[in-house]
């Protein structure tokens, strides 16, 4: 394969962009994937979505559900499912405190970015989040109106 071929790129980032608006962050962390074999290919070409992924914790781990990525166009038949779980490579003492943090309160994983490092290494920023009520909902549509004016009155 050329190296000169423009399909691939490093620079990929793919936000949730649904999830800051659904929810509020309390923490952030960055973890790698485990990927089978076309699904990287996939990712390098953009072609993921995070909109309706969620995780979970699992004889403690943690894993993706229902996040989408586009089987390989170029691939035979060893492609993969597009939306299987997908374990997520956290620290240990990371899970056990987010696992904690999420029986007391009330809290969720949620997926925010798919970004790659400059290695070629795919890897996923989750949140541990709360969610917002209705008001807390207007107050974010409000600020970002708010904001958008004064962006327009800048210019």
């Amino acid at each position: 394969m050329a190296k000169d071929d423009k399909r691939f790129s490093n620079s990929v980032n793919i936000k949730n962009k649904k999830a800051r608006f659904e929810f509020e962050f309390i923490d952030t962390l960055v973890a790698g994937i485990v990927l089978k074999g076309t699904e990287i290919k996939s990712i390098r070409e953009g072609k993921a979505s995070l909109q309706e992924a969620y995780c979970y914790f699992n004889r403690g781990e943690i894993f993706i559900k229902a996040m989408n990525i586009t089987p390989y166009a170029e691939a035979t038949h060893f492609n993969h499912d597009p939306v299987r779980e997908r374990k997520l490579l956290i620290k240990k003492r990371d899970i056990e405190k987010w696992q904690s943090k999420m029986e007391e309160k009330g809290l969720t994983i949620v997926p925010v970015r798919l970004f790659m490092t400059d290695k070629g290494l795919a890897k996923m920023e989750i949140a541990l989040a709360k969610g917002k009520k209705i008001h807390d909902k207007r107050e974010s549509i409000k600020e970002r109106d708010s904001k958008r004016e004064l962006d327009r009155l800048r210019l």
